[in-house]
């Protein structure tokens, strides 16, 4: 549905669907992005790192509650789209999450980046700035390469299967 709607002539190059997403592609997105929008379903969120360096770049998140974003959203530092709540429904989720974006994308976002008169609005600056200083020192590859030096690679259930090998 994405891929017809990004070649609808009605929406005028608005919508872009990207095959094969990659460091290299995220790498040159994250450079230019105003928001990053990130919709998986609850909990299948990868590890984030896409969404951690858009602050680096300048951007603001705007997320499903999951992974990462469940720890970096302070509500001052970007949008979350509904509560967190995840619905054994997945049509039913699916809707509310929906609801939860465009209440959110109409009443916050969209306000806000459009309220200056000069080149930018000084509360999205604000934004970016709390952003920035939520995101960094905080959120970095050292944490989850412990976490799985820790957990997974130095685990007596790896260790051992590996030994008897």
């Amino acid at each position: 549905e994405i891929v017809a709607a990004a070649a609808d002539p009605a929406f005028g190059g608005r919508i872009a669907f990207l095959e094969n997403y990659d460091m290299s592609i995220g790498r040159r997105l994250v450079q230019g992005v105003d928001v990053w929008l990130n919709t998986p379903r609850r909990p299948r969120e990868a590890s984030g790192t896409s969404g951690q360096k858009v602050p680096l770049n300048g951007g603001l998140n705007f997320s499903v509650l999951d992974g990462w974003w469940c720890e970096g959203y302070d509500g001052t530092n970007g949008w979350a789209i509904g509560d967190g709540t995840s619905d054994p429904d997945s049509d039913r989720e699916d809707a509310a999450d929906a609801a939860a974006f465009y209440r959110c994308l109409e009443e916050e976002v969209l306000p806000l980046y459009y309220d200056h008169d000069g080149p930018l609005s000084p509360a999205w600056c604000e934004r970016m700035a709390d952003s920035l200083r939520s995101v960094i020192g905080r959120f970095s590859a050292a944490p989850m390469v412990a976490d799985y030096s820790r957990d997974y690679y130095c685990s007596p259930e790896v260790i051992a299967p590996a030994r008897s090998r």
